[in-house]
């Protein structure tokens, strides 16, 4: 293929700065916005250890030692902070949305007949349901109680809307359905509910992977805000013609379609035929048991959605115009970091990263090519950088070897990472203990991912019915994987929720996963501990007095980095943290 790089519009680019130029092609589809590489020296995918003398003779040698690390390619400390707000702004979408999720009625419903008509129309049914109960609770709602988040969610809708908009009217759907991913995720690509559905669009993993999205351990193509709507609109359209309603399709994308087909059966008897494939049915349903009070909702939400999104200023949201920005996009052939991809673009990592939202870990993933989006007008530059850079230098994560005895607090101060940053590159592997030859991703090059960013930025107090801090417990869940994932340990668990040293939790149980109110400085130390900690394997005999002498730390401070109460006792093979 041609050396060239294919620019597109709408773009999922925030805070990257203006483009060097404003190139102002047609717009062309995700699949061909894509330049080939020059050609580069054939290699085996995966990790690639340092640059060595003979590279096929010392890779064993360089998973173990790791290289003194070329400054260039680091990510700089300053550039966490732009992690760290994402992270913070992801947890209060998250709060708001559970927040309109649980949104019951309560108060004095009002309506907006007093307020002027306006000559705006929908391709969907809104002005025959507006004066529904439930629609004007939300639009109560959306002005009241959730109006700091409607009005950060609406500022990013004009990222997307035409690129969706244009997808769904191709597909034969109202335009108008661009909506649901206002009520659905805020237009957030790292939304995360609940039920644990990703992405602006909530797919599960399953339905996702239905759709030919790739989900796994390096790669989450529903955050992806392009091939997700793709896939979205693909499923909308099965909805719609199964139903034959707009509104049937948005309640069977909520609820599933099995559940909407049987609730459809059991409806009284209609004389009129056709009203079981018409917007009338879903208000049939809603007037009975037959759909859950989340379903029920969620027309009368999107109808709310609708009015406020299309005429912002009627319902006092002033919001500023925003043209969807433009990118490039290129291809590399393997594994390479987004840190490296940032500097020969010469942009920051968190722009890689937000315009890149599908990528779980600081790099492509191994044995593919990837495309990935840069800032506008500079592909041709990154493209003829990249053909100079050698194969060793494409990615500052490096694989690890276990070996006996190893454990993830040892490895992670081994290659001078924190243990969040370990934990976080290698997610399958939470709260399962180390065996000998498994292979560990070390991040080396040092961001931290979302997920982890979002246990260390600087709390956002919730609403009040939001569950934040607590944990409803889900089938085949343990207590060290849930440790893992909020960044605790499993004593804190324990004790935060007064469990046994040998209860165990059961599915649907609520746990609480964050310190109570006050006990947060002394967490911040609990952590400055773990991070700065080395290990030390308990033998028979040995005890906490003993270790505390040996190691030069008091016994209380030995007892804080391992979450131990005085009545606990030294097990044999145990593993402790001992305090820098």
């Amino acid at each position: 293929m041609k050396r060239c790089v294919v620019l597109a519009l709408l773009a999922a680019a925030v805070g990257c700065g203006a483009p060097r130029r404003a190139p102002t092609p047609a717009p062309v589809p995700e699949s061909d916005a894509a330049a080939t590489l020059p050609s580069a020296p054939t290699e085996t995918p995966g990790p690639v250890p340092a640059e060595t003398s003979d590279p096929e003779t010392d890779v064993a040698q360089a998973l173990l030692l790791p290289p003194a690390p070329d400054l260039d390619t680091l990510i700089p400390s300053n550039e966490l902070a732009a992690e760290l707000r994402i992270a913070a702004d992801s947890t209060a979408d998250e709060a708001a949305l559970e927040e309109l999720e649980d949104a019951a009625p309560g108060g004095d419903d009002s309506s907006d007949d007093a307020l002027a008509p306006t000559p705006v129309t929908w391709d969907i049914d809104v002005d025959t349901y507006t004066t529904h109960d439930r629609v004007q609770y939300y639009l109560d709602f959306f002005q009241g109680r959730g109006r700091e988040r409607m009005g950060i969610w609406l500022s990013r809708m004009p990222r997307y809307e035409e690129m969706i908009r244009s997808r769904l009217q191709e597909a034969g759907l109202p335009g108008d359905l661009v909506y649901l991913a206002l009520i659905e995720s805020g237009f957030s690509n790292t939304a995360t509910s609940r039920a644990r559905a990703v992405g602006m669009w909530q797919f599960m993993k399953g339905t996702a992977r239905g759709y030919g999205l790739r989900v796994d351990s390096w790669v989450d193509e529903r955050r992806d805000p392009y091939k997700a709507t793709d896939a979205a609109v693909r499923h909308l359209k099965t909805l719609d013609d199964r139903f034959g309603s707009v509104f049937m399709a948005a309640a069977a994308y909520n609820a599933g379609a099995g559940k909407v087909s049987r609730g459809v059966r059991r409806l009284p008897d209609d004389d009129d035929a056709d009203s079981l494939n018409s917007d009338a049915t879903f208000f049939r349903l809603y007037d009975t048991k037959l759909l859950r009070r989340e379903t029920k909702d969620y027309v009368p939400k999107l109808i709310a959605a609708a009015r406020i999104a299309k005429e912002p200023a009627r319902y006092g949201f002033h919001l500023d115009p925003v043209e969807p920005p433009t990118y490039d996009s290129i291809v590399v052939p393997t594994m390479t970091g987004l840190d490296v991809i940032a500097r020969l673009s010469d942009t920051t990592v968190a722009c890689i990263r937000e315009m890149n939202p599908q990528y779980l870990r600081l790099a492509t993933p191994p044995g593919a090519a990837s495309v990935v989006r840069i800032p506008a007008g500079r592909g041709p530059a990154t493209l003829a950088a990249y053909a100079e850079l050698p194969p060793s230098k494409r990615i500052t994560f490096l694989e690890h070897v276990v070996t006996r005895g190893e454990t993830m607090g040892g490895i992670a101060h081994r290659y001078r990472v924190s243990l969040s940053l370990v934990v976080g590159a290698n997610p399958r592997l939470r709260g399962r203990t180390l065996r000998p030859g498994m292979r560990l991703i070390v991040p080396t090059g040092g961001a931290l991912s979302t997920s982890v960013a979002r246990h260390v930025a600087n709390p956002v107090e919730p609403p009040a019915s939001s569950r934040s801090g607590f944990h409803r417990v889900r089938r085949g869940e343990t207590l060290s994987g849930l440790a893992a994932e909020y960044g605790v340990t499993v004593q804190q668990i324990r004790a935060w929720n007064v469990l046994g040293s040998a209860e165990r939790i059961r599915s649907g149980q609520r746990l609480r996963v964050a310190p109570p109110p006050g006990t947060r400085a002394r967490t911040a130390r609990l952590a400055a501990a773990h991070a700065s900690a080395r290990t030390h394997t308990v033998q028979r005999g040995e005890t906490l007095i003993g270790l505390a002498k040996r190691y030069g730390v008091s016994v209380q401070a030995l007892m804080d980095a391992n979450g131990l109460g005085d009545a606990d006792a030294l097990r044999a093979g145990a593993t402790l943290r001992i305090p820098g």
